[in-house]
Formats: C-alpha cells, sequence, structure tokens
C-alpha cells in the first residue's frame, strides 16, 4: 500500500463532502443558505438547536453538547472585544481536530459560534425606531456581522505571529481606554494559533498510529507545516493556501463570515516563485486549491482590475476553475467580465456551466461597477478598481470599506400596499401619479428609518459583536484601536437594497390599464379584491385580469417604464439621505437574496394578481411567466435598463436550459448574452443551465438527485437542501414559461 494518486484522494474528498451533507441533511432537514462545508461534530458531541437566520427565520443548527461560553453581562450574555474575544478563543481550542490523511490541507469545522448567541446586548436600546422599522418591516441591518471584505496581504506578509506584535505595539501606543479593544484581538490570535497547533499535533498522532510508511510521512509533513503556519507567515503556495483556509474556517465559525476576495491574486507570486524553484506543478497546484475549496465555499473574485486598470487574471486564475470543475461541489467563484478582462476566462467559465451544470461561476461585470462605485463622493477610480466581489451580490474594497452591504433591505411591496390605501383615501381614484407621489414620500420615511440605524450600529456594534475576526485584516482597526463598524476603516458607504420591483411595476401596470383606462373595476371593486385576497368568483376573475396585463420584462410596456421610474425613485431617496450625525452617504441596489418568501409573507394580495403571502419577485428580476417565450435577452435589457448605476448590484437570475450544447454554439451564445448585458450596464450574473426535465424530476423526488447543484441566488446550494417551499421557487423561475 502507499499513498493514493491525486485524483484517487480527490474522489475520496468529494465523497466525504457527499456523506457530510447527507449526514448534516439528516440532522438538520433544509438548509435555505449557502452550502458551507462544515462538518458535523461526532453524534456524542453534538446537539440540535433551533436558531434565528441571518434573515431573521427560525432554523436547525448543530453545536457542541459540551461547550458553554462564559457570560459578562448580567442577562447570562457575553458582549465586546473581551467578551467576544475570550469565549471565540475557548471555542476555538474546544474545537476537535480534524485530519483528513487525503487532504494536502489540515483542518474542518464544526459548529458555529455565532450559534451560541442568544441575543444582543440588552443595553443597547433602540426602541425609538422600532415603530418605522415594523411599518415598513425593514430588514435594518443593525448588528448584521461583517458582509465586508478583508485583505487577506496583510496575515500573508505577517502571519499569526506578527499580527500578534502588530497588536502589542499598538496597544502599548494607544493606552489603557484601548486595551479592551485590543485584549480582545489578542484573544482572536491566541485561539487561532492554538486551535493550528491542536490540528498539527492531531495529525502528529495520527501518524505514529499509521501503518502506511508514506501516509504517515504526510501526516508529518501536516504536523510540520502547521507548526509554521500557526506562527511564521507562508513561504510557499501550499503554506499560503493553509493559512487563507485556517482563516477562512474561523471567520465562518466566527460570523458567517464567507468573504476571501482575490484568491487569484493572492496566490500567484506563492505560484510563481514555487513553479520556478520547481517545487510544484500545476496538477499539484489545483489538487491543493481543490482541498481548499472542498473545505469552504468562500466567495472569490476571479480576474478583475489593479488600482491601475491592468488586467489580474494569470495562470492560478485558471487553476482555480478547473478545481471548482473537478470538485463539481457549490462554491462561490465571481468571474470577472470586462473591456479589459482576459476573454479566455470567461470563455473557460461557460464550457464549464455547460459542462457541470452546477451552477458555477457567476460572473461580475466590473466595467459598470468601476464607473458607478466612482460616481460616489470620496471615491476615487483607484478605489473602485481596488473593489472585489466578495459575497452573495456584493463589492468591498478588501480591508478598507464597511457598508453592511446586503444585509439592509426595503421591500417595495410593502411600501406600495401602504402608499395605495393612502392614496385611495386622500384622492378616491388617484392616478398612477399621485399613488407614487405617495409612494414616495413613504420610501424616502423607510430609507430615513435605515440611516438612523447605520448610525446606531456605527456607535454600538463594539459594545455587542466587534469585528474582531475581520479586523486583524483591515487597514486601520489596528492601527487606530478602533473596530470596523465604528471607525476603524477609511470608507463608511452604506448600503441598501430594495426588494418586489416586478411586483410594485406589474401592479401599477395593472392599475392604469384596468383600473384606469378601461375601468373595468373601481378602486373600490379593487380594494376589497385586495383586502379579501381575490375572494369568491367575481375575485378570482379579476385575479387573472389584472394579472394578465403585459408585464416588466417584456418588452416596451408601461411595466417596463414603470420599473425604470420605480429604480430611479429609489436611487433619488437613498442618494439624497445622509446617516445622522456623521453624514455618510448610502448606496442604492436592487437585490432580495433568500428574502422571497419572508418578504411575500409580509404582503397581502397585490394588483398584478399576486395572492397574499405568496413570494414577491426575485431580485430585479421579472415575475416568472413574464412573456411566453421567457426570452434572456428580453430579461436582460429590463434588468440593465433598472440598474443603480453607483457601484452596488443589481444581478441578474437567469435560467438557460442547454437546448444548444456546447459544441453547437451554446458557448459563444452564452459569451455574448453575458458580454451583452456588461455592455448595457449589468453588473452580475448568477447562472444555471440545467436541464428542465432534470429539475422537474428532482422536484418530484429530491432524494433520487442528491447530487443536483443550483445556484439558488448569489450562494449555490445542493437542491435537496432546500425546503420545498424554496425549491418551488427555483422551479418556478426554471420552468413556468406560462403568462396566466
Amino acid at each position: 500500500m502507499s499513498m493514493p494518486t491525486l485524483d484517487e484522494r480527490l474522489r475520496h474528498l468529494i465523497r466525504e463532502k457527499h456523506n457530510n451533507t447527507l449526514e448534516k441533511q439528516k440532522a438538520v432537514g433544509s438548509m435555505d443558505f449557502d452550502d458551507t462545508a462544515l462538518i458535523l461534530p461526532p453524534e456524542e458531541k453534538r446537539k440540535v438547536v433551533s436558531i434565528m437566520s441571518g434573515s431573521g427565520m427560525p432554523i436547525k443548527d448543530v453545536i457542541f453538547n459540551d461547550f458553554v461560553p462564559e457570560p459578562n453581562h448580567p442577562n447570562g450574555g457575553y458582549y465586546g472585544p473581551v467578551g467576544i474575544g475570550s469565549n471565540f478563543r475557548k471555542f476555538l481550542l474546544h474545537h476537535p481536530p480534524h485530519i483528513d490523511p487525503m487532504s494536502a490541507l489540515a483542518g474542518a469545522y464544526m459548529v458555529s459560534f455565532y450559534s451560541y448567541r442568544k441575543d444582543v446586548n440588552p443595553d443597547l436600546d433602540y426602541s425609538d425606531l422600532h415603530e418605522m422599522q415594523e411599518k415598513y418591516k425593514l430588514v435594518t441591518g443593525i448588528f448584521a456581522p461583517e458582509h465586508f471584505c478583508q485583505d487577506l496581504q496583510i496575515g500573508l506578509d505577517l502571519g499569526w505571529d506578527g499580527l500578534r506584535n502588530k497588536v502589542l505595539k499598538y496597544r502599548a501606543v494607544h493606552g489603557e481606554d484601548k486595551y479592551p479593544f485590543y485584549d480582545g484581538l489578542l484573544l482572536m490570535i491566541d485561539g487561532f494559533q492554538g486551535w493550528i497547533e491542536n490540528n498539527a499535533k492531531h495529525a502528529l498522532k495520527l501518524s505514529e498510529a499509521e501503518p502506511d510508511p508514506e501516509i504517515a510521512a504526510h501526516l508529518r509533513q501536516l504536523h510540520d507545516m502547521n507548526m509554521r503556519v500557526a506562527h511564521k507567515k507562508p513561504e510557499t503556495f501550499l503554506e499560503a493556501c493553509q493559512f487563507i483556509l485556517w482563516y477562512q474556517m474561523g471567520g465562518r465559525s466566527f460570523n458567517s463570515s464567507g468573504s476571501l476576495g482575490r484568491l487569484d491574486v493572492l496566490l500567484e507570486p506563492y505560484y510563481q516563485r514555487d513553479i520556478a524553484a520547481g517545487v510544484l506543478t500545476d496538477e499539484e497546484a489545483v489538487f491543493i486549491l481543490a482541498c481548499q475549496l472542498v473545505r469552504d465555499t468562500a466567495y472569490i473574485q476571479l480576474g478583475g482590475y489593479d488600482e491601475q486598470g491592468n488586467d489580474t487574471t494569470n495562470p492560478v486564475s485558471f487553476l482555480i476553475l478547473e478545481a471548482a470543475r473537478r470538485l463539481k461541489l457549490p462554491s462561490n467563484l465571481g468571474v470577472c467580465v470586462g473591456k479589459g478582462v482576459n476573454r479566455e476566462l470567461l470563455r473557460r467559465s461557460v464550457e464549464m456551466q455547460f459542462q457541470d451544470k452546477c451552477g458555477n461561476p457567476r460572473f461580475v461585470g466590473v466595467d459598470a461597477l468601476v464607473e458607478g462605485f466612482a460616481k460616489n463622493e470620496g471615491v476615487t477610480l483607484k478605489d473602485a478598481r481596488a473593489r472585489t466581489n466578495a459575497g452573495c451580490h456584493w463589492m468591498a474594497i478588501p480591508g478598507r470599506e464597511y457598508s453592511l452591504m446586503d444585509c439592509v433591505k426595503i421591500n417595495f411591496a410593502v411600501v406600495l400596499e401602504i402608499a395605495l390605501k393612502e392614496a385611495v383615501q386622500r384622492y378616491e381614484a388617484p392616478s398612477i401619479d399621485q399613488i407614487l407621489d405617495v409612494y414616495e414620500t413613504h420610501l424616502r420615511l423607510a430609507v430615513e428609518t435605515l440611516a438612523k440605524g447605520f448610525t446606531f450600529n456605527y456607535e454600538n456594534q463594539i459594545h455587542n459583536f466587534p469585528e474582531l475576526h475581520l479586523d486583524l485584516m483591515s487597514y486601520g482597526p489596528v492601527e487606530l484601536g478602533l473596530d470596523a463598524s465604528n471607525g476603524g476603516v477609511e470608507k463608511y458607504l452604506w448600503c441598501i437594497d430594495g426588494a418586489a420591483l416586478a411586483v410594485v411595476a406589474d401592479s401599477l401596470a395593472a392599475i392604469e390599464r384596468r383600473v384606469l383606462k378601461e375601468k373595468r373595476y373601481t378602486y373600490t371593486e379593487l380594494m376589497r379584491f385586495l383586502e379579501t385576497d381575490w375572494a369568491g368568483p367575481d375575485g378570482e376573475k379579476a385575479r387573472l385580469f389584472m394579472q394578465s396585463v403585459e408585464r416588466y420584462g417584456k418588452g416596451g410596456t408601461r411595466a417596463d417604464e414603470l420599473a425604470v421610474r420605480l429604480s430611479e425613485m429609489f436611487v433619488k431617496a437613498v442618494k439624497s439621505a445622509r446617516t445622522p450625525k456623521y453624514g455618510y452617504s448610502m448606496i442604492p441596489g436592487l437585490f432580495s437574496w433568500a428574502n422571497t418568501l419572508e418578504f411575500g409573507e409580509q404582503v397581502g394580495a397585490t394588483a398584478n394578481g399576486r395572492k397574499a403571502g405568496k413570494p414577491i419577485s426575485h431580485g430585479a428580476n421579472p415575475n416568472p411567466g413574464f412573456r411566453a417565450d421567457g426570452a434572456a435577452t428580453a430579461m436582460s435589457h429590463a434588468i440593465a435598463s433598472v440598474q443603480c448605476g453607483l457601484g452596488n448590484t443589481v444581478p441578474m437570475q437567469l435560467e438557460l436550459e442547454p437546448s444548444i450544447s456546447a459544441d453547437e454554439g451554446g458557448v459563444e451564445a452564452v459569451m455574448a448574452l453575458i458580454e451583452d448585458h456588461f455592455a448595457k450596464g449589468g453588473t452580475l450574473i448568477n447562472l444555471n443551465v440545467i436541464d428542465a426535465d432534470t429539475l422537474r424530476r428532482a422536484h418530484e423526488n429530491p432524494e433520487l438527485f442528491p447530487e443536483l447543484i443550483v445556484r439558488v441566488t448569489g450562494f449555490s446550494a445542493y437542491f435537496k437542501s432546500l425546503s420545498p417551499p424554496f425549491r418551488q421557487l427555483v422551479v418556478d423561475r426554471i420552468l413556468d414559461k406560462s403568462v396566466s
């Protein structure tokens, strides 16, 4: 017996990933979120609990049954830098080691530290905002974790000992009032180093019991490498990947942080040095990268521009793509597309979509994003080029920008529901302009409420759950003694997303057509239909009439015009507001994430024929059935027309059935569609190339398709892992081509 080949080892890792996923599905049921690489603790060490997800929905999770955080507050919770830092250190040191002898890299994470959180610090009161937050059903972002991007170059240049020395240096500079913040950072570093060393020691212990000399030697190498990585800065491609992986796994556990940034740029110097020295081959590099990707579904950007506008695509960009292709697992690569970006990267990515049908990679329109972000106050072109795709739909300047992107949302359908009732009471038979005047007033009030929440978060997150993990890899927090949420980084450009654009545009178009022009129904009748959820035969007939009005996305319709107007109104409301006290500006975008079900439950029946409680439209996409052919070009045109244009994305969720094979020109056709969308100002495309019949059969019996992967929105997941309602959303998006 000897060490298996790289291909055999990779097949083993893939099997283990599938087995881990089946175990998670059995333990916690549905998972309507990013399929991370968390593996469950041994059964005797786990407990299933109910927690609140990031979108505020209860979900099942697994925690250690023998880990108890130490409170620093009378309510039994733990808050602030020392409370968080000391408990995370304790948590990491408690974490069981995990070594897979077939992997090039050590470690795995098993439990989310964030799942132990009971509540926010009760001393931090923003009850004065509750009335307006509840009125508009706002996702406020207050005390939401992370959603910005560190710069891992800081850690690669310093190593863990260097980071510790940096913290100690500035701790001495700033004095006692900053000690709690610096002590929290030191506790984080201590926890990471102890966690890494525990895994290294476990590898050595396994080597002593391993009968095969080659596998035993590999385990000893894992020990030696990780003892170095626990202290010194990485020197090789392998060590750099291991350092990044430890940081990413720790971040996932700390507060669900999935941002990684420009992995190809970070790793290229190590790759070039090792290739030149003859200690690394491309096959070995692909295997190491696969070992990294199988342990974390990080949000990674490939290609794009450096600060001078040069393309950053390099050989590692293609090696990362190849690693993902061989794995065929959920992952979140974002491939940049732009006039100055290597077009072969796009070609290889589209080929991969056709080959794998795993919804990977995604596509980032860097030209429009750079141009748009540079329009913001205090942002240079160099700043805009430095931004990286770092999450479901969000961008960030690594280590320099804090925005809470993707954490703050306005449900336009809620605003319309309030505005329509008020307009009918005020005008009896309001015009569309009169409805929109009232709508705009409420939209501005919602934005102002969110701006107040940004200020509250800015001043108080440090006393609740500071961003210690990302502080270490950002520019400013350590030097200034300030958390990234509280003045530590250079830029604060708070992001607000709008959702349900298609619901509102289609509703207004239906009102204008059926009530105002055709006078088929009076406002009194319409309001009765909405209040009764289209009850009775006349209600159902009316619902179908209202639903059959030409929709946003068909092209050249009144609903298309209204969608553009709604987007412009939203941009104006967001950009004309400022955060109280500090005067920070905000950036608008259009994205619902996984909130389509939750947001739909907040809204009664709407005038586009939607029934009460049904999901809202996905992001900026048209409603399913927007035209009989579901034309991708029409959808692209519609979504390009409603872009907010300031650096916050308005993604297109695109589903393509592979009726044209890659060999028959399908790759070129999809490349042209992607490039055309971005040339029109589009910013992000989440793509599935998927066979409709396969999806239909998987929906009927998901057990038969345990390895089917779809891109749900910004994240990818196993279709079987999704809840039935969430699976239905994906199915409707892909299969519904009717207009009834």
